[in-house]
This record gives structure tokens, sequence and C-alpha cells, in this order.
């Protein structure tokens, strides 16, 4: 089934303790249709680039049947930029420049041939672009927002309208207590309930991931890696799992979504493993394979 995925795609200047990487292609979309290109190839990329953006890297993406139709490109723009550098714990990250550049000026106009898509990612955008995004939509399946405290800071009452229209709220544990106001992640998911959606995501970082709903939690732990090199990227990438995995199915059921958590924290784990796309890039179905038992038998118990 078709994905939309509503983002940025962007060039990143990033350091870890492991290194420096300098203007690699990042952005919300990519990371989110690399992902999801592994389970469906019907994915539907909705952004704006300048045209710095190279052309080889919008081939490759067309190559993994990503749509390219609600790309905008500013012949005479820049594209987004943005530079961070990781603390030794690579939980904590300080960003040291961001230039909006075309973003600037993004106004997602869906093509015609995008309006019937049955399951939506809404990246991390302002909450009216998200919203006006829904609005374009005819008939979607299931719509997945993700945002950040930033909007919680100078937008709530948008963002929650934006919320009160989704399925699916992905956000992080510290982004749950602030849109809640409350500390307990319990009482949190219980007070964004009453705001709308039916599914909340709350990502964990190197702790994992649980899904509830009114009724229901299921919790996903991250997988123990050797090494992390640079987490930029970890909750698209997450996103595009969690999206193509469910576009393949076709089942948004509780059940089938605890599937999809898994599926998206496999594509996660991956993506830590090296710099920007370096990873995602290379991947076999084997490779994925692999990793999901790897998940399993972390979570698998007798009692």
């Amino acid at each position: 089934m078709s994905l939309l995925t509503v983002g940025t795609v962007a060039f990143d200047d990033i350091q870890t303790p492991y290194g420096h990487a300098e203007k690699v292609i990042g952005g919300a979309c990519t990371y989110i249709s690399w992902a999801a290109s592994y389970f469906t190839n019907d994915i539907r990329l909705t952004s704006i680039v300048g045209a710095d953006f190279p052309t080889e890297e919008i081939k490759e993406l067309e190559a993994r049947g990503v749509k390219m139709d609600g790309l905008k490109i500013v012949e005479d723009g820049k594209t987004f930029f943005w530079a961070g550098k990781y603390h030794e714990n690579m939980n904590q990250r300080d960003t040291l420049q961001t230039d909006l550049n075309v973003l600037d000026d993004f106004d997602p106009e869906l093509p015609d041939s995008y309006k019937d898509s049955q399951y939506v990612m809404l990246g991390n955008l302002t909450p009216d672009i998200q919203i006006r995004v829904m609005e374009q939509l005819t008939a979607p399946k299931l719509i997945v927002l993700d945002t950040m405290n930033f909007w919680m800071d100078i937008a709530m009452d948008r963002l929650k309208v934006a919320i009160a229209k989704v399925d699916v709220l992905t956000i992080n544990d510290e982004e749950a207590r602030q849109l809640s106001g409350e500390y307990s992640l319990v009482k949190a998911a219980e007070k964004i309930f009453t705001m709308g959606p039916k599914f909340l995501i709350i990502k964990k970082g190197e702790h994992g991931a649980m899904l509830m709903s009114p009724d229901k939690t299921f919790y996903c732990p991250a997988l123990p890696l050797a090494e992390v090199k640079d987490p930029t990227g970890a909750g698209d990438t997450f996103a595009g799992g969690f999206m193509g995995y469910l576009a393949k199915t076709e089942d948004t059921s509780f059940e089938n979504m605890k599937k999809a958590v898994v599926f998206g924290s496999t594509m996660a784990s991956f993506c830590v493993e090296e710099f920007s796309l370096g990873k995602m890039k290379t991947l076999t179905p084997a490779d994925i394979d692999s990793r999901i038992q790897q998940f399993v038998q972390l979570m698998s118990v007798d009692l």
C-alpha cells in the first residue's frame, strides 16, 4: 500500500566521539524513505531542496521505489542545513548551526497522485504544515505524526489541533511529559489519548520504545550494540521501518503494530552504526531477518 512521507531532506554536519562527517545527506524524509523502502515500493516523498542537492541521491531513492513528484527543487535556493555535536554519552547533543534556507518557505502542495495515500508519516515540521498536508488527503487509512518540544514551546495550540487529527503520535519520553504535564509516562499517555490519537509511541533512545493504546502497552527494548557512531536519524529510521512494515502488511491492529515497532527498532539499530545513510544503503534482506531474530531472542522468555 502507498506510504506518503512529508518532512525534511537536508545536509548534516555531524560530530560524535567517533568522528566528524561533513555535509552528509540527512533529513527526516530521507531516513524514513530509505528505511521504508526495504518493505514497500510505493513511497511518496514530499519535501523541498535547493539546486545544490545531489541529483544522484534523488536517483538512488527513485531506484528504491520512492516517487519524487512531491519534491520541490528551488533552482536559486540552498538545501536545509543542520550541524550538531554529540556528547560523550551520545544521548545529548548541541546544535551548532541551523540554516533553514528553502525550508523557510516550505508550503507543501500534494500532487494529485499523492492525495489518495493510505499510510501517512508526517515528519517533524510545523503543526501548520502538518495540518495543511492532512487537509489535502482523501481517505487515509493511518496517519502518524512526529513532533518535538520546540513546537510545544511556541505553537502548542496548533500542535493540539494537528494531534487531534492523527491515529498515532510518536514522541520521546521528555516530550510526552511536556505535552501532558505528567511525569509518569502512564499518566502522560492517559492525558495524551484525550487529545485524539488512538495509539502512542514513546521513544526512549537507547532504552527502546513503548507502544501504547488506552488499554494496552508493549515495550520493545533497544538492541545492545557494540558501537554507536551516529544517532542522527535513528528516530526517523524507526518511523520508516514502522510505517513500511504496516504498509506492507496492511494491518493496523495493536498486535501488528507490536511487530512494526520491532521492525522499526531493527532499522534504527542499523542506522546508528554508521554516519548518515552509510548503513541504510548497504542492507540486505538477510541482514534485516538476522537482526529481527536477535530482537526476538532478546524479548523471549520461558516461565
